[in-house]
Order: C-alpha cells, then structure tokens, then sequence
C-alpha cells in the first residue's frame, strides 16, 4: 500500500508541472505557422518504384528507403501526395486501417486493394474522387 501511495504522489507532482493546454497552443500555433517537425516525402523513380524520406525539421534524415510499386497502399497515397488522414478519409477507411496497410500489418480487402492499385497507377483519379 505504502508503494501504490508514493507512486500516486509521484505521478501528482509530475502533472502539476506541465501545462498541456499551454504544450497543445503551443503546437497548434507551430501548425498554422508552417513549422513542423517530421515530413514525409515521396519521389517516383524511373522504374516505378517510390523513393520515401522522412526529415527531421533541423535537416537530418530519419528515414530514406525504396518502396516498391507494388505495395499498393504507400504507393497511391505517395502519387496524391496527400497526408494519411486526408487520403484516408478520401478512400473512405479509417486512418489507422491505412497505417496498418502501409506497415504491411494488414492487407486491403479485395474491393480497396482494386482501388488502390488504380489509383497507384494513375493519381489524377482521386480528383474524381473527392467530387
């Protein structure tokens, strides 16, 4: 009991400390004035495949690999350009159904991977789409 006391005690005085609407304004404030601290690029590479790298605001890469035009998923959503929940909320799944496709967790059923594969091989097509 003494233990579950001192714990209770410890974790009060730690959120005593932060200020997390002051931390959210903060953030937001940050998005509407361009900053950011992680950004996904996409490249398409003269054999099909995409080129994605994930930068650090200070310049370092986090991340730089070749994703092949196959996996379906990454691929449609790297040719709109658009972020997860936008292409997301476009193709009608929820984001963490799309982040799970393109971590290769889960596979798109029949119906989405059809989609997905069209508009891999054609972005334009998500135009349409969003009407």
């Amino acid at each position: 009991m003494k233990k579950t006391a001192t714990v209770r005690k410890h974790v009060s005085k730690r959120a005593t400390r932060r200020d997390l609407n002051a931390e959210l304004r903060e953030i937001i404030a940050d998005v509407k004035a361009g900053k950011w601290a992680r950004k996904t690029q996409f490249t398409r590479r003269a054999d099909g495949n995409w080129r994605r790298r994930i930068v650090l605001s200070d310049g370092t890469v986090e991340k730089d690999e070749i994703v092949p035009a196959t996996d379906w998923a990454l691929a449609a959503r790297a040719g709109t350009g658009l972020s997860q929940a936008q292409f997301a909320k476009l193709i009608g799944v929820s984001l963490r159904t799309l982040q799970e496709w393109e971590q290769g967790r889960k596979r798109p059923s029949g119906p989405a991977a059809a989609l997905l594969r069209i508009v891999a091989r054609d972005p334009e097509v998500v135009g349409a789409l969003s009407h």
